[in-house]
């Protein structure tokens, strides 16, 4: 068929099914050229187009927003990741998706398109996501007619966070859970849904995997088909991926290596410990990613066998280039990460056997984040190719023509939807519910499906994270790695002629110097016309922020029972703070046990249940566990019992507990979580998800009566 005409009959209007994996180097699929076994994304490709010169944003909230509005992130207010929201100051990140830009589920549902979203979201700001809304920017009102996923950047794979819809459900239960499994399931079931009622109406699914970010988590099955295949160590690895690369054609054959990004040490420098550990760590990530391969394919599967794939148009990406937030180490402990703490070789040594299990949330060392990035340098976070530069595969058998095809146009994630626009005749509306919209800032790829060489259209197109920036010009790249704090005119910029240099390794930025001034200044023009200013450089500091429409920015919470789970960023922000926690309570006898109050998981958070007859408090510091017990028992009846934290210097203190205003136990405290507690929240009357404590075994529910549970925080 004919691309480029309409497709005015409803029969012939192709269902639409965006496949999104987050944080997924650009070889780490099968057909780009990895050892890692990808066989339904490789398929996928023999059948469809894959793309070479696809780009989106280096961060994940500003790539999804992009893709579902076909419109630069900082113009829509993502300029950062939804769990920023920096205020009226900075209208370009707010975390999230304008009204002036209306997503791709919201114009097809105005088309005649069911649509749903199932997975990750991470497109609300932060301090939303509570049972209490605003539910403005949750997926239901941003067009999808159905949601099942988690909201959040990301969630553990055994125990996650899920929403149905606009509420919180319960953890599935059950042996051998996990989410990847659970999301297809649900993918499935919503289009079942559909094509058995109402057979002649398409569909839009977005179907966004946890995987591959961090936490890595799959099967031990799919981690041991693995085991020892690493052992040769990252420079090894990366060298045969470039053959590799060069042998599917995925670039060109002249195209050289990349050298080493900083921090990362040659495999042979490293101690017999490190080798075992970082080989280990690599293994669980290719086991994941196998394993959200087969998940892809039973997805797959379930479209030919309902006889929709013929007619499906699958776009299937990653939101950014692999991660380097697992550190030169890597690491098992994502609260860890996030608060700056360092976890020793030996740490990670001694739970060589957890990882990729449910108590172990594992992240690669950055040195197997630049093998999934091959041929390119850095990563996720900067603007060279590494960040930036990500696998795209589009298959549908009933419009594509040139099928196994490698496409070597320069196209951005904001041409994706204005192609399927484009393909289904549909023109972006002037208006939506009211609110003039933004024109689309993408152009349509439909061209590439033809049998013939396309020229992409498009010419120019910036790229800004945390003050790194980038401009591509007609194959030309400036581009600057930014150093938190230094001035921005003070940064170093560097130049590349991408038509002969396609890895970035001939720096021409001495040679070409009004080459290099001139994308300087279109940088500027491009920044101002998209909303890119003013810049920022934050990075960890944006966790510190407690923004003051949230009910975290308050200083007193009472909660009561049966409260549904609450997000982190909903909870009180105790981080660095005197507080106390009062829980009026009712026991009918001695066997009455249970959580009162809990906000975390196993990596981290703290814990005050009754046990034994005994009031404890836990306070978990990435392992290291604080624990104060009653020295008498909790009495059968009414009581009050609360805990006290006093703060003696930044981030330390004194733990108290007391029954009835009677002191009964204490505990010093010489180490508090700086900026994040947890990316779980917090539960009243029991622990959900994954628990705090090793003392109890899964919710641990209260059997007694909780009146209520009172936070009052002191700014100290």
């Amino acid at each position: 068929m004919d691309v480029n005409q309409p497709i005015s009959r409803k029969a012939t209007r192709p269902n639409i099914v965006y496949i999104v994996l987050d944080d997924v180097g650009f070889s780490d699929f099968g057909c780009y050229g990895s050892e890692i076994d990808t066989p339904n994304i490789d398929r996928l490709a023999e059948d469809g187009v894959r793309y070479n010169k696809f780009n989106v944003t280096p961060l994940c909230s500003p790539t999804r927003a992009s893709l579902l509005t076909g419109r630069n992130h900082h113009s829509i207010g993502m300029g950062l990741i939804s769990n920023a929201d920096l205020g009226e100051e900075y209208p370009n990140k707010r975390g999230r998706i304008n009204s002036n830009a209306a997503t791709t589920a919201e114009v097809l549902k105005e088309n005649g398109y069911s649509t749903f979203a199932v997975g990750k979201w991470h497109l609300a700001p932060l301090h939303h996501l509570n049972p209490a809304g605003p539910f403005d920017y949750w997926p239901l009102n941003k067009g999808f007619e159905r949601y099942y996923g988690f909201l959040d950047g990301s969630t553990d794979q055994f125990a996650p966070d899920l929403m149905y819809d606009n509420h919180r459900i319960n953890m599935p239960k059950g042996p051998g859970y996990h989410l990847s499994e659970d999301l297809v399931d649900h993918a499935k079931q919503f289009i079942t849904d559909q094509v058995s009622v109402a057979p002649e109406k398409p569909f839009f699914l977005y179907l966004a995997f946890g995987a591959m970010h961090a936490p890595h988590q799959a099967p031990k099955t799919y981690i041991d088909m693995y085991k020892g295949s690493y052992a040769k160590g990252w420079d090894k690895v990366r060298e045969e991926r470039l053959v590799r690369q060069r042998q599917l054609g995925i670039i060109p054959e002249d195209t050289e290596l990349s050298p080493h990004n900083p921090g990362v040490e040659p495999w042979d420098s490293l101690t017999e410990d490190e080798k075992t550990v970082f080989a280990r760590l690599q293994e669980v990530y290719s086991g994941f990613l196998t394993h959200t391969d087969e998940q892809i394919g039973r997805f797959v599967e379930f479209l030919d066998t309902i006889g929709k794939m013929e007619n499906t148009l699958v776009v299937l990406l990653s939101d950014n280039g692999a991660s380097q937030e697992g550190g030169f180490k890597g690491s098992i402990n994502h609260t860890a990460y996030f608060n700056g703490i360092e976890e020793t070789t030996q740490d990670l040594l001694a739970r060589l056997d957890e990882m990729g299990g449910p108590n172990a949330d594992c992240n690669y060392p950055r040195g197997w984040a630049q093998v999934s990035n091959t041929p390119f340098k850095y990563y996720k976070q900067n603007t060279f190719s590494g960040g930036i530069r990500v696998p795209l595969v589009m298959h549908w058998p009933k419009g594509i023509q040139n099928k196994g095809s490698v496409c070597s146009e320069f196209y951005h994630v904001i041409d994706v939807t204005p192609t399927i626009f484009d393909i289904l005749d549909i023109e972006a509306p002037d208006t939506y519910k009211g609110v003039a919209q933004m024109p689309l800032h993408g152009m349509s790829m439909a061209e590439t499906f033809k049998d013939f060489p396309v020229r992409s259209q498009r010419s120019v197109q910036y790229f800004e994270t945390f003050g790194h920036r980038a401009i591509w010009r007609d194959g030309w790249m400036a581009v600057t790695y930014h150093t938190k704090g230094v001035p921005f005119e003070e940064d170093k910029w560097e130049l590349y002629n991408l038509n002969e240099d396609f890895a970035q390794v001939n720096d021409l930025a001495e040679q070409c110097e009004e080459k290099l001034r001139e994308l300087q200044d279109l940088w500027w023009t491009e920044a101002k016309k998209y909303d890119v200013l003013p810049i920022d450089d934050r990075t960890f500091e944006l966790f510190t922020i407690v923004n003051p429409e949230s009910v975290a920015s308050r200083n007193h919470f009472t909660y009561y029972p049966g409260m549904s789970h609450l997000g982190d960023a909903a909870a009180p922000a105790i981080n660095n703070k005197s507080y106390t926690i009062t829980v009026s309570v009712d026991r009918p006898d001695s066997s009455c046990d249970g959580v009162l109050v809990a906000h975390g998981n196993h990596n981290s958070g703290y814990t005050f249940y009754i046990k034994d007859n005994l009031l404890v408090y836990e306070y978990n510091y990435v392992g290291q566990v604080y624990r104060a017990v009653s020295t008498i028992e909790v009495p059968i009846g009414p009581s009050t019992l609360c805990f006290e934290f006093k703060k003696s210097k930044p981030h330390a203190g004194i733990g108290l507990i007391s029954i009835n205003d009677e002191i009964i136990g204490e505990v010093d405290m010489p180490k508090t979580l700086p900026f994040r507690l947890s990316h779980e929240g917090l539960d009243v009357g029991r622990d959900t998800l994954s628990p705090v404590s090793t003392n109890y075994d899964g919710e641990f529910q209260f059997t007694g009566e909780i009146e209520k549970v009172v936070f009052e925080l002191q700014n100290n």
